[in-house]
């Protein structure tokens, strides 16, 4: 995932979206001391002392600081990273090294919210592996669709740069371009495009599309590797939060367990609740790898310490400071890299935390929702990123 961006991004990845939508979070330790505020249009930016951060054991600094060189190669070009990452190539893998490297090269800045707390919402996402077949069987009968020939996308930035990363999707009808079918259309239906796997689950479909990539279990052993390819063009609308407005689960009992056996125990409302979100997502196949999946910046993502962002507030390829919680309460502090995005990883203060593949990370992934503060490490003398104003709408 080369790759495009994600529009509703994460990612892939996405990632799981539904618990960003639905959970607050309240406020929580603020570490800064001996701050400078520098306002942006979204998010503001404090200027901290390195004994600001964390402490972290030094396997999560080496795993940490190893995430965030391996996009090295692709932001050697960078204009902000390319010479901290040229340097950063040869710097041996032990924590003396690593930690002299980043406090002479990096400086830190806590991130804000708009009310100007440090707290935000830390969420999780996965590779799903679901069974499936690369042809219709009487088991394993819900298309995976690959990315129609018929969808257009219209780049809106190219005439209006203050729409930058924003598109148009749809399909030509005469010399009109038409909204896309929407998810209910295309689940009832049927799509133009051509099927690139089946699975057994329509829950499993919506699951993968929430999550942006994932891996088909087929017979024989083999697992195919899918992966985010393109969207109808529709906003992406939480499963979760329908369950809710139903009465169906109270907002704070969402996860994607309960989602699950919501929908075992009531299958003749599954297109029901999957027709509450619009949004569709279109897959590709990818090289069978034993990597994580690619992200948004288009690298294996590292288990625990790659992250979705806003890239809004934090540019992909920057490398942070997490501090959190795992859903049992027990404490994270780690540098991560910022390498994804996700439709529903939106805000000053917001991550997602990339926790692996298979239904061990699928059960942290879906029950974190977590309170927690972000760091972001920047090269000395580099301006810091311009924050645009949020068009209307977006």
């Amino acid at each position: 995932m080369n790759v495009p961006l994600k529009p509703w991004s994460r990612r892939l990845a996405w990632a799981l979206p539904m618990f960003a939508l639905l959970a607050g979070c309240d406020a929580g330790k603020d570490a800064g001391q001996h701050e400078t505020s520098k306002p942006h249009a979204v998010a503001t930016y404090v200027s901290a002392p390195w004994e600001a951060l964390p402490a972290v054991a030094d396997s999560d600094l080496l795993a940490g600081f190893e995430s965030w060189r391996s996009a090295c190669q692709r932001l050697k070009a960078d204009p902000v990273w390319g010479t901290t990452c040229a340097a950063a190539t040869t710097v041996p893998g032990d924590a003396v090294a690593v930690r002299s490297f980043l406090k002479e090269r990096l400086d830190v800045f806590g991130l804000r919210s708009a009310d100007n707390t440090p707290n935000g919402l830390i969420t999780g996402y996965y590779e799903p592996v679901y069974p499936g077949s690369l042809t219709e069987t009487a088991s394993a009968h819900v298309p995976v669709y690959g990315v129609p020939d018929d969808l257009i996308i219209v780049n809106l930035e190219s005439i209006y740069p203050e729409l930058k990363g924003k598109r148009l999707r749809g399909r030509l009808e005469g010399r009109v371009l038409k909204p896309y079918d929407d998810a209910s259309t295309i689940n009832g239906q049927g799509s133009t495009a051509k099927p690139i796997a089946w699975l057994t689950n329509p829950m499993d479909l919506q699951f993968l599309q929430i999550q942006g990539s994932g891996r088909i279990q087929l017979a024989g052993g083999r697992q195919l590797r899918v992966g985010y390819g393109d969207q109808n063009g529709y906003p992406y609308r939480p499963i979760g939060r329908w369950l809710v407005e139903q009465g169906e689960l109270k907002k704070e009992d969402v996860t994607m367990g309960a989602i699950s056996a919501w929908a075992k125990a009531h299958p003749q409302r599954i297109a029901q609740l999957l027709a509450s979100n619009p949004s569709y997502v279109f897959f590709s196949a990818r090289p069978d790898s034993n990597e994580g999946p690619r992200g948004s910046l288009n690298v294996p993502l590292t288990a625990g310490y790659s992250v979705a962002v806003d890239r809004k507030v934090i540019p992909l390829g920057s490398l942070l400071w997490l501090s959190t919680t795992k859903p049992d309460g027990s404490p994270i502090a780690r540098p991560v890299a910022a390498q994804d995005t996700g439709g529903a990883i939106t805000g000053e203060v917001r991550a997602d935390l990339f926790w692996g593949t298979g239904d061990a990370a699928g059960e942290l992934a879906g029950n974190m929702k977590q309170q927690g503060q972000i760091w972001m490490l920047w090269p000395k003398g580099t301006a810091l990123p311009h924050v645009p104003d949020a068009p209307a709408g977006t």
